[in-house]
């Protein structure tokens, strides 16, 4: 039993008891994690775990909430992606979402968004490339192709983590995120039909090969061939992905200073849409930057986009 402890290590042989303060006791069949952290939170827990990622070759953390719900049944999973120089951290902190999930009886996980302490030459010199920047890709390139396998981490990997040791509604789960995260959210979405229920995206970059972020990301991770970046451009991808089955929401804030610097380009996804017939709904948004108060601003509106899809 795990009460008032800071961690605690689980084994996929034996099954434990987990215990956040006045918590049912249940029992979870758990792969090897480690237990962070734990704080009750609007009836449920706010859970941050560490594990050993097989995709890329380090020790991660991924924040976990469990609303009360899942105390009695299985529920829906809504992942999150952030955005650069972010850890799970900040969106466990600042975004204000489990309010709504402890409403809606979703489940929240929100992972690291890059490698760690890989001991890469050059992955901690800038703050958009190496750590905190991993664009949720698969590199390719020599130099990162052992340890940046972000795109294979939060699609496969983590997924099968959360089904194998949470009381997930299989077959029920949904992404969002913000700026790198909502272009992570965008493109694992079109890359994969059917694999998610709904997406949606705060300022994501929407069309990384024409703007400088993904230009500097995608040299270095990808390589010189343009071609295979846009296999992680959400602009390029929506136009031969065949017909959306629900609507993908994305929110823009009207001062956010990398919209005017050119760097998210909400309209040429937009543009892509309309081409592919594929529906969306850009909110444009007055007065809003690029910041958790803009995220939390409309974060219930987003959950509960999702909400009414998952548990439809």
């Amino acid at each position: 039993m795990i009460s008032g402890l800071k961690k605690a290590t689980f084994s996929l042989k034996t099954s434990f008891k987990i215990v956040c303060a006045t918590r049912q006791k249940r029992f979870i069949n758990m792969a090897v994690v480690t237990q962070v952290s734990c704080n009750k939170m609007f009836g449920g827990f706010q859970k941050v775990f560490s594990h050993e990622s097989k995709e890329l070759k380090c020790k991660m953390n991924f924040g976990i909430y469990l609303p009360p719900k899942a105390d009695s049944e299985k529920c829906p999973v809504l992942y999150w992606l952030s955005g650069l120089t972010c850890t799970e951290q900040n969106f466990v902190s600042k975004a204000g979402a489990q309010k709504y999930a402890a409403e809606h009886g979703l489940i929240l996980v929100a992972p690291d968004t890059s490698p760690r302490g890989c001991n890469i030459e050059g992955e901690d010199d800038s703050y958009d490339f190496g750590s905190g920047a991993g664009f949720y890709v698969d590199a390719t390139a020599e130099k990162w192709k052992t340890n940046y396998r972000m795109y294979s981490y939060v699609t496969e990997e983590l997924p099968a983590l959360i089904n194998e040791n949470f009381p997930v509604a299989i077959g029920k789960q949904s992404i969002f995120g913000h700026s790198m995260g909502g272009h992570g959210a965008l493109i694992c979405a079109l890359k994969n039909p059917g694999k998610y229920n709904s997406v949606s995206a705060f300022a994501p970059i929407c069309n990384p090969t024409e703007c400088p972020w993904g230009l500097k990301a995608f040299a270095g991770y990808l390589g010189d061939n343009k071609e295979a970046w846009k296999e992680y451009d959400a602009s390029c991808l929506v136009k031969k992905y065949g017909g959306l089955p629900f609507d993908v929401l994305v929110s823009q804030g009207k001062e956010d200073n990398f919209l005017t610097g050119g760097q998210l380009l909400p309209n040429n996804f937009v543009a892509a849409c309309a081409e592919a017939k594929a529906p969306v709904i850009l909110k444009m948004e007055e007065g809003y930057d690029h910041s958790y108060f803009f995220i939390a601003t409309f974060m219930e509106e987003h959950v509960s986009h999702h909400a009414r899809v998952l548990n439809a």
